[in-house]
């Protein structure tokens, strides 16, 4: 009996100090238009609080965050919280007309949930049409009282945040490739911190500075907030060692280049060890894609060493443009850290096993008027995953549709295997016309709460073959394999890492190739899963999954907030 006393109140004790540990973490965002100059130009953007990026969010694991949004823009809008798991709050995941109705201009609306189970670096941004190339800021996740990093405190951690800029305001930049069915225009140019650096026209003065201290190790919190570019990053003369991606640590890996895809988030140790001087951090951007337009522009921000002596910052060399090898051996070369505070082994029993093309293609050019459009063979672009053309609802969230039971906002059946099979990385299919077409639908996956879901990415030729960054809400995914060609389950699944995968929230499916990943589906709700190139998400590169309530109340979705937004 007295050890039972005992052990219950210790029991009592950790919990009470849990509680402790945890606070309630309040923000106000105010949305609204700002008069900026960039590249010796002036431009109205949108922007939240008045700052590009917009603010840091700080938090410990175990606080809730509570975040009042004022939408002050011409926009509809809503802001997602990339990568945090939103258990049992999927009401403040965020995504248009996935979780919630849109934040007409003129009102308000207030994220509340709980930041737990993860530590590290995730950001928010703006979910509705591009407003998201201005409107982000960074979500940092620091260890709960009385825990610490699994690496060596650094002196300074420091948010770097990849953007892209346009001389134009996005939302016509989209609307005039929607309108067309064509692609849009490329950025003008990349920011670090929402500054494009002194290579660029009218930036010098604004240029992103990093003063470090000689000897001192640094955290950079590196996040790619760019709508549709992968980018290397570099420091002149310095090795990076990554120690987490995507908010989950990572076994130490050091390397002197990052690649992040649009969404990505990478933590890395960077230390001040060369002789007092100053270098360039430079990104610019990995282009898989063969035959297309892009912004072959760099960025650059300067580290400046304590008492430097040299005045013009050294210059990293960086990699070529389509240096898939470099891409290929960052991305495959992470590795999960199973002595981290938050993992768990890969669940080894399959419920839900999917094969998923993931590509471009074509819809029909259709519209009042329309005889032709200005896509390949005079249709417009598309994207799909197998062979479904997602269409976002527009009469009420996905989110609602489930939790009262409301039919014909989506159905369920999005297929498990694609429609026909084919030498999915032949180029020779790139134009295709018999596979090539596709149609729009708001088609999803519905699994049962708890089941372990499988997932072949497979990239195909269609159009065009490139990496695609593909993003699931509400979870992480852990990378089991990843390869080129076409994935083979007999040759492919001898590689698959049950030891010490790296876990994601967003992977860069290789270009011309596959990647494998695995989750549990222990948070009922519907979660987006989608290509995170914000030229593709309107195309249609995306699904959902509806995870269906567990058996009790503390496994179930519960109602939506009183003042959720109304359609």
């Amino acid at each position: 009996m007295t050890s039972s006393f005992f052990l219950l109140g210790f029991a009592l004790v950790l919990l009470a100090s849990s509680f402790a540990s945890a606070a309630i973490v309040e923000h106000s965002f105010h949305v609204k238009n700002l008069t900026i100059n960039r590249l010796c130009n002036t431009q109205v953007i949108t922007a939240v609080n008045g700052s590009l990026p917009g603010p840091t969010l700080r938090v410990r694991e175990g606080d809730t965050l509570i975040v009042h949004v004022s939408n002050f823009s011409p926009y509809n809008l809503t802001i997602h919280w990339h990568g945090v798991f939103q258990l049992l709050s999927g009401w403040a995941d965020g995504p248009e007309f996935a979780t919630q109705c849109p934040i007409r201009p003129g009102n308000n609306y207030t994220y509340r949930f709980n930041v737990t189970g993860q530590e590290g670096t995730l950001w928010w941004h703006a979910h509705v049409q591009w407003l998201r190339a201005t409107a982000h800021g960074a979500l940092i996740i620091r260890p709960r009282a009385g825990r610490s990093y699994p690496f060596p405190k650094p002196y300074k951690e420091v948010p770097i945040l990849l953007g892209e800029w346009w001389n134009a305001n996005v939302i016509d930049v989209e609307n005039e490739a929607l309108a067309t069915g064509n692609a849009p225009n490329v950025s003008d140019a990349y920011t670090i911190n929402g500054q494009p650096g002194d290579l660029y026209s009218c930036s010098s003065n604004n240029t992103f500075r990093l003063n470090v201290v000689q000897g001192k190790t640094y955290l950079l919190r590196i996040i790619n907030a760019a709508l549709n570019n992968q980018l290397f990053f570099k420091i002149a003369d310095h090795n990076m060692t990554v120690v987490a991606v995507d908010a989950a640590y990572t076994n130490p890996y050091v390397t002197d280049v990052v690649v992040t895809g649009p969404g990505q988030t990478t933590d890395v140790l960077f230390k001040a060890d060369q002789p007092r001087s100053l270098y360039y951090m430079a990104a610019n951007p990995y282009v898989s894609a063969s035959g297309v337009q892009f912004d072959s522009t760099t960025t650059t921000g300067i580290i400046v060493y304590n008492n430097a002596t040299q005045s013009t910052p050294k210059m990293p060399v960086l990699p070529a443009f389509n240096d898939t090898s470099t891409a290929h051996r960052f991305f495959s070369n992470l590795t999960g850290l199973v002595t981290g505070p938050f993992w768990a082994p890969v669940p080894q029993d399959v419920d839900e096993q999917m094969f998923i093309t993931v590509g471009l293609g074509l819809v029909a050019c259709g519209g009042p008027g329309n005889t032709s459009c200005s896509g390949p063979l005079g249709q417009r672009f598309a994207a799909s995953m197998n062979n479904v053309s997602f269409q976002f609802p527009n009469k009420l969230s996905m989110l609602e549709a489930f939790y009262n039971n409301v039919s014909g906002i989506y159905t369920t059946d999005f297929p498990n295997n694609p429609p026909l099979r084919f030498d999915y990385t032949n180029s020779n299919n790139s134009f295709n016309q018999a596979i090539i077409m596709t149609t729009k639908s708001t088609k999803v996956k519905k699994v049962k709460y708890n089941a372990t879901v499988e997932i072949v990415m497979q990239n195909t030729a269609l159009i065009g073959i490139e990496n695609h960054p593909i993003h699931l809400h509400g979870f992480n995914f852990y990378v089991l394999a990843q390869g080129f060609g076409n994935f083979n389950r007999t040759r492919d699944s001898k590689n698959f890492n049950f030891v010490n995968p790296q876990e994601r929230n967003t992977i860069g499916v290789p270009v011309g190739g596959w990647a494998v990943v695995r989750f549990r589906a222990n948070n009922p709700g519907v979660w987006l899963m989608h290509c995170h190139l914000d030229v593709h998400l309107p195309w249609g590169l995306a699904t959902a999954f509806v995870v269906e309530n567990g058996p009790t109340s503390s496994t179930s979705l519960p109602p939506p907030p009183p003042d959720f937004p109304k359609c």
